[in-house]
């Protein structure tokens, strides 16, 4: 049927029509971050996932992440969070379970590493608190390499150990059983 209306009652109704809802409000901040991922060529599969980041200083003001490691990354001459870092990142602080794949040279050393260490909030003398095992000596080095810059005055000591000879004797013999 047709609806008669004043020319009045049609700008308040108009009115009533553009109110953001909550549902629209959402709706709208999905497409924004879809856009996001789209143009950063970030394919991302779950459900209720976090948010993708556009700077590392949010990381400071949305996860609380160590302020010595935020100037680590500035001082290593990181400006800009990488394709993988800016969505995996958020992925690991919100605790989930990750598989990414990206090319060489992308950043993923320092996407599970900022996490990492954020997780592990402060050093305590309790032994090893996180393991990285890597399948080739090489990679394990540079992780090590990573590692120690973005560590670098947190009070974190970090190890590699590539023979469990090496480690009884770094550590004592002692050490595999201890940890």
């Amino acid at each position: 049927g047709i609806k008669w209306m004043s020319s009045l009652e049609a700008k308040v109704e108009d009115a009533k029509d553009k109110k953001p809802t909550a549902e629209k409000l959402e709706r709208l901040r999905r497409e924004k971050v879809n856009r996001f991922r789209h143009q950063h060529r970030i394919s991302i599969q779950g459900t209720d996932l976090p948010d993708p980041i556009a700077t590392f200083e949010q990381l400071q003001e949305e996860y609380k992440v160590h302020p010595k490691i935020l100037e680590n990354i500035q001082a290593a001459g990181f400006r800009v969070p990488t394709a993988i870092q800016m969505q995996a990142i958020p992925v690991m602080l919100h605790g989930r379970e990750l598989l990414a794949s990206a090319p060489t040279g992308s950043g993923k050393t320092l996407a599970f590493c900022i996490p990492l260490l954020t997780h592990l909030k402060q050093p305590r003398n309790k032994g090893f608190r996180a393991l990285i095992i890597s399948p080739t000596r090489e990679l394990a080095s540079q992780t090590h390499r990573e590692l120690v810059k973005l560590a670098e005055g947190t009070g974190f000591r970090i190890h590699m150990i590539h023979k469990a000879a090496e480690a009884a004797k770094k550590f004592g013999p002692k050490s595999s059983k201890k940890f």
